[in-house]
Parts: C-alpha cells; sequence; structure tokens
C-alpha cells in the first residue's frame, strides 16, 4: 500500500502545513481525517475535498486534551475501517527572551508542542499494535537544529519530540511502527501571527516569513515522501528549508 488508499489523520489541519498536507494526500488518493480547533475552516477544507473528489471528514481536536485524540483516531477507525498515518502537526510558538519570564507561553508550548504529540501518540498506537502496522509522522521544526536567541524555549520542546520520536523508534523494531521527524524552516504558515507581542516585531516577523518562506505545499510532498515509502523504510528525520535560509 502506497498513499492512495491509506487512512491518514492529521492535527493542526485548519490552515498551513496541515491544511496543504490534508488537500496533497488527498489528491494522492489517501482517505483523510482532519482536526483542529477551527471547526468552521476544518468543514470548508473537507467540502473542497470531496468536490475535488477525494474522501475526507473533520472533528474539532484540541491537542491539549487526551480525549479529543482519542476520539480523531476512534473517528478514523470508525469511518473508514483503519488508521494508518497519524501526522502530528499541531503547534504553537512563543519568540522572546527567557528573560522575558513568559511562564504562560512556555506552558502554551510545552502543552501543544510535546503533550499534545504524547496524546496522539497514546491515542494511536494501540490502534497500530492491532493492525500491526503503522506510522507516526511529527513536525518539528530547523529551530531544534539551529538554537538560536529569542527561540530557547520553542526550540526545547521541539528537541523534546525529537528525542521521544527517536526513543520511540529504537523501541519499536519489529516492523509494525514507523515513525518519522519532519523539520521545516521557514514556512509561509500562521504560526508567527500569535508568537509575537510587540506589533511592529511581529509585522517585520510577517514580512521576513513572506519574503523567505516556502510554500507549505513543499513540506507536504516530504511528509507524503515519507508515507510513500514501503512498509520495511523508515524515513526517520528529514528536513525541509527555503535553500536561502542561513
Amino acid at each position: 500500500m502506497t498513499i492512495q488508499g491509506k487512512v491518514v489523520a492529521i492535527t493542526g489541519a485548519s490552515s498551513g502545513i496541515g491544511e496543504a498536507t490534508a488537500r496533497h494526500l488527498a489528491s494522492e488518493g489517501a482517505a483523510v481525517v482532519l482536526g483542529a480547533r477551527r471547526t468552521e475552516r476544518l468543514d470548508r477544507l473537507v467540502g473542497e475535498i470531496e468536490a475535488a473528489g477525494g474522501e475526507a471528514a473533520a472533528l474539532r481536536v484540541d491537542v491539549t486534551d487526551p480525549g479529543d485524540l482519542q476520539a480523531l483516531v476512534a473517528g478514523a477507525v470508525e469511518r473508514f475501517g483503519r488508521l494508518d498515518v497519524l501526522v502530528g502537526n499541531a503547534g504553537v510558538s512563543r519568540i522572546g527572551p527567557v528573560a522575558d519570564l513568559d511562564v504562560e507561553g512556555w506552558s502554551a508550548m510545552v502543552d501543544v508542542n510535546v503533550k499534545g504529540i504524547l496524546h496522539g501518540i497514546a491515542a494511536a498506537l494501540p490502534v497500530f499494535r492491532r493492525q500491526g502496522t503503522g506510522h507516526l509522522v511529527t513536525v518539528v521544526s530547523t529551530s531544534g537544529l539551529k538554537i538560536v536567541p529569542t527561540q530557547a524555549v520553542y526550540a526545547g520542546t521541539k528537541n523534546a519530540v525529537r528525542t521521544l520520536m527517536e526513543g520511540l523508534r529504537q523501541e519499536s523494531t519489529d516492523g509494525v511502527l514507523r515513525t518519522t521527524s519532519i523539520s521545516p524552516g521557514y514556512v509561509r504558515t500562521e504560526l508567527i501571527d500569535n508568537a509575537v507581542d510587540d506589533p511592529a516585531v511581529r509585522e517585520q516577523a510577517r514580512r521576513n516569513m513572506a519574503d523567505l518562506g516556502i510554500d507549505p505545499l513543499a513540506v507536504a510532498r516530504a511528509i507524503a515522501f515519507a508515507i510513500d515509502q514501503p512498509d520495511d523504510v523508515e524515513i526517520g528525520d528529514l528536513t525541509i528549508r527555503p535553500s536561502r535560509q542561513g
């Protein structure tokens, strides 16, 4: 089984990388089950995918709630009979020096970026074990590869997930589970919109993102590449960034 016929659940699917991944995988013949908090966007996306001949369903998902991830996985199995891939894409960023002591922002990043992935694993892994096959794809970040000022905590959450996925990979060498970490650089998404409090700094960051960022479809294609491999082939880590990114 390649992409065609696979059932793929995606968190953070209402915009950016998640939306692009949903559209791309559906166009390749996957059935996609979309999770995000903005249900009006999800419903519109499902309608557009179905109008183009694809298969899609959507549920409201807040990844900080373990029950929402359980419902997403159960919904996929109920609607399509199985779940082949869970793409953990939901994420938040708060940019600023550690000395700003943005404790609320730190907690939000840990809750979404780290616990959200753990909640997805807890929901999907038992299903994968019962099926005898499954694939966890997580969207990490190049921020965890090149540490820069103002992104220390964000990078820390992303590196925590990278470590988690590698540990899970080593615990899962029986051929049932595949794990993939995708590390995008600058991508034209809404991630920056709530990452900075200062309006001037936020606007400058948006301009930089618009100038340098790559299309989310590029990341969607990378995710599709990892999913499309034979079951005995695992793409562990994949970095994708603008060719002009330093």
